[in-house]
Formats: C-alpha cells, sequence, structure tokens
C-alpha cells in the first residue's frame, strides 16, 4: 500500500515539526523535510523516525529561495513519488526598525516570506496539476492583512502570499488540487520569543499544528489559527483610517 507523500519546506520550524508529529500519529508517511541546515533537519527526521519507525523520512537542505533549485527540488521529490500534501513554512520575523535603516533588511525580509513561499507554492501546483490530486499548503500571518508601523515589511511580505494564494485558489475552482492559506496569530515559538518576552499574548505551537493539519484535510481555503483571529482581523481591516491612524498597532 502507497503511503501518503507529504513534502514540508521549512521542516525545522516548531509549526512544520509539530504538524509532522500530528500526520505520522495518524499513520506511516512518507516525509520529505527541507530546510537550510542540514544537522537541524537530520535531528528532525530522528526525532520523527522515532515517533513512526514504519515511516520513510528523508531530508534535503538548500536554499530555499533559489528559484532553479526549488524547480528542482519539487520536480524530483514528484518523481520519486507524486506529491499528496506539501507545506510551506519556512520563514523569519522581520526587524521592522532594522527594514526601516536599511533597503537590504527589505530586501532580505521579502524574498524569504514572500517571493520563496510563492515560487515553493507554484511549483508544487504544477506537479499537483498534472497528478490531478494534491493540496498546497502556505503559511501566512495575520499581519497581511492591514499594513501596521509595528510590522509593516513583514506584514507587506504576507500580503502579498495572502494574494498570491487567492488567486491560485481562483485557478484551482472546481479541480481536485486544493490550496489553503494559513493565517496564524502570534504563537510561541523561537521567532517569537521577543514578542513573548515582553508580554504579548501567544497561542500554543500544538493548538495552531492541529489546526493547520485539519485545515489541509478540509482543503479549507483560509485557516485563521487560533480562530478568534478571523473575527479581530475583520474589526481591524474595518477600522476608518482616520481611527486607525490615531492607534500605535
Amino acid at each position: 500500500m502507497t503511503t501518503t507523500h507529504i513534502v514540508i519546506v521549512g521542516a525545522t520550524s516548531a509549526m512544520a515539526e509539530h504538524c509532522a508529529r500530528l500526520w505520522l500519529a495518524q499513520s506511516p508517511r512518507r516525509l520529505s523535510l527541507i530546510g537550510r541546515d542540514a544537522a537541524r533537519l537530520q535531528r528532525v527526521a530522528d526525532d520523527l523516525k522515532v515517533r513512526s519507525p514504519d515511516s520513510h523520512i528523508s531530508v534535503l537542505a538548500m536554499d530555499v529561495t533559489d528559484a532553479e533549485e526549488i524547480a528542482k527540488a519539487v520536480q524530483n521529490l514528484a518523481s520519486q513519488q507524486s506529491i499528496d500534501m506539501a507545506l510551506v513554512a519556512h520563514g523569519v520575523l522581520s526587524d521592522q526598525v532594522a527594514c526601516q535603516n536599511d533597503v537590504r533588511q527589505v530586501a532580505a525580509s521579502l524574498q524569504v516570506n514572500a517571493v520563496s513561499p510563492v515560487l515553493w507554492a507554484e511549483a508544487f501546483v504544477q506537479q499537483m496539476v498534472a497528478a490531478q490530486h494534491g493540496t498546497v499548503a502556505v503559511i501566512g500571518s495575520v499581519a497581511g492583512d492591514r499594513g501596521r508601523q509595528s510590522n509593516y515589511v513583514y506584514g507587506a511580505a504576507k500580503g502579498l502570499v495572502a494574494r498570491y494564494m487567492q488567486g491560485v485558489q481562483h485557478r484551482l475552482a472546481g479541480s481536485p488540487v486544493k490550496a489553503v492559506l494559513i493565517k496564524p496569530g502570534p504563537t510561541a515559538t523561537p521567532m517569537t520569543a521577543a514578542l513573548a518576552a515582553q508580554g504579548q499574548k501567544m497561542a500554543s505551537v500544538e493548538q495552531v499544528a492541529g489546526d493547520i493539519v485539519r485545515g489541509m484535510a478540509r482543503g479549507q481555503a483560509v485557516v485563521y489559527t487560533p480562530g478568534i483571529w478571523r473575527w479581530v482581523m475583520l474589526v481591524v481591516m474595518h477600522i476608518p483610517r482616520v481611527v486607525f491612524d490615531r492607534i500605535r498597532l
């Protein structure tokens, strides 16, 4: 019996690792883990193999922002076994002040948080459309719903991802291939440690991972996690500009 083939880009991220654990708890899988740090990838793979000895787990360390390498990697993985699910989970939380003082920081943030995820998603969609099945999910952020002075470079990157995913969903409407946009609120991961230290309330990574896995299983277009953020951002998006400009968010 052929096992489900799941590819995770940014597999060393806390969200991605917890998603992998949930998938393996359901049944043995074929997991292809992609990231930039070979040693960290292997540690994640070793932990997952202990949890699911019957699963096939491979790692690929590469530059996740290189368009040519992205295309080659996805084509190669699909040639080994068609890709049933793909989760694009890599990114960094931009330093807004650093970006304001150095356009090179802006370029780096947009490349890793916007351009690279879009390239991966498009490469996965190409293979899934050819195979006529599959689900691709990209982790965006509630920060992409409305530009705010505190994180507008990061928010702009996630906004680009959101518009791209909307277009892909429109393209795939009525097809067996599904595209899922994940919009987490602040989540307790190493990436947000500085925010947590400032006292910001965080969702647990376990809760967010559970929402991601369930949303992908349903082929849900947009997954706000925790779900309350759907309503919080609805309010934020509809605050009149004359009022919004007086608020420091």
